[in-house]
């Protein structure tokens, strides 16, 4: 259950207009807060970071489910149900053996996954898989727009680079 002040918070920055994922991200600062503190651990940062979505999106904030393809299946059913909890088109069904047991798991995970050094390697995982897709969308567009002698000549630069940065 996350704390009021964190609620006000995204509130407040839905007001302000700010998107529903800077919103969110208030929830998922009190999560890393709360695995820093000793309340409960993670098994990784992404764990974390999706258990802070989670109450976010039950919490009422517009989070929609990933899209189709992007994570499991179960992911996205699990986020799907959060966000009709936070919209009110679903009553959640209260589960206190399951919450215990899920409680009971957390606290035997690290604390170490919420470190600075954990979520910097997770943001820069990210963003590397963000801009790759990217990237290569963007050699496909040049690769049409150029001739077959730039095309190699920027491989051959690219594989100088490649050798000399591998040595």
């Amino acid at each position: 259950m996350p704390r009021q002040e964190v609620i006000r918070k995204a509130r407040q920055d839905k007001r302000a207009g700010k998107s529903a994922s800077t919103q969110a991200g208030e929830f998922v600062k009190d999560e890393i807060d709360k695995i820093r503190k000793g309340k409960h651990g993670a098994r990784s940062p992404r764990q974390a970071i999706a258990i802070g979505l989670s109450e976010a999106r039950r919490a009422g904030v517009d989070l929609p489910p990933p899209r189709k393809g992007r994570v499991k299946k179960a992911t996205r059913r699990s986020a799907k149900y959060a966000h009709e909890v936070g919209q009110g088109k679903r009553t959640p069904k209260r589960r206190p053996r399951v919450s215990r047991a899920v409680e009971e798991v957390l606290k035997k995970e690290p604390r170490s996954t919420a470190s600075r050094s954990a979520l910097s390697k997770q943001a820069k995982r990210a963003a590397s898989r963000r801009t790759a897709a990217s990237r290569s969308a963007t050699a496909r567009k040049a690769s049409r727009t150029k001739g077959a002698k730039v095309r190699s000549a920027a491989a051959k630069k690219a594989a100088r680079t490649r050798a000399r940065r591998r040595s």
